[in-house]
């Protein structure tokens, strides 16, 4: 009997410790039929920095940040890697072709990246966000 309710608090120590609490995230939920790669701007403490490339599948949704969100605005460029064109805007950071992290906005160009429009996403400084790409392209494809 007393090795059953051992088994049993030591069955119950494992879940409580498997069992993560709910963390917020910044997700990108791809609404469209084709397979799309994902740029990321934002600000933090250490200044502005963007990143990618994540590739989201058709109608999946990918978490780009994890955890509680530090500012209130972010920013989305979008390639749509199967039919051409992207969703964009007029925020100017920095990108390459590769994954990448940089640090900085300013004079893409001439260090060696490409400066790209983004668009703005108004977070209402909630600690979870989740933004849904569909519909028109900024740019088209070919």
């Amino acid at each position: 009997m007393l090795r059953k309710m051992a088994l049993a608090a030591g069955a119950l120590m494992i879940v409580g410790f498997t069992s993560a609490p709910a963390r917020a995230d910044l997700k990108l939920c791809n609404k469209t039929e084709s397979r799309v790669g994902v740029a990321l701007g934002y600000k933090d403490k250490e200044g502005w920095a963007t990143e990618g490339w994540w590739t989201v599948e058709p109608q999946k949704c990918l978490p780009l940040l994890k955890g509680d969100l530090i500012a209130r605005y972010y920013y989305i460029f979008a390639v749509d890697y199967d039919k051409g064109g992207s969703w964009g805007g007029k925020s100017i950071m920095c990108t390459r072709d590769k994954v990448f992290t940089i640090r900085g906005i300013e004079d893409c160009e001439g260090r060696g990246y490409t400066k790209t429009g983004f668009f703005e996403v108004d977070t209402g400084e909630a600690a979870d966000w989740t933004v849904s790409l569909s519909g028109e392209k900024t740019t088209q494809g070919q």
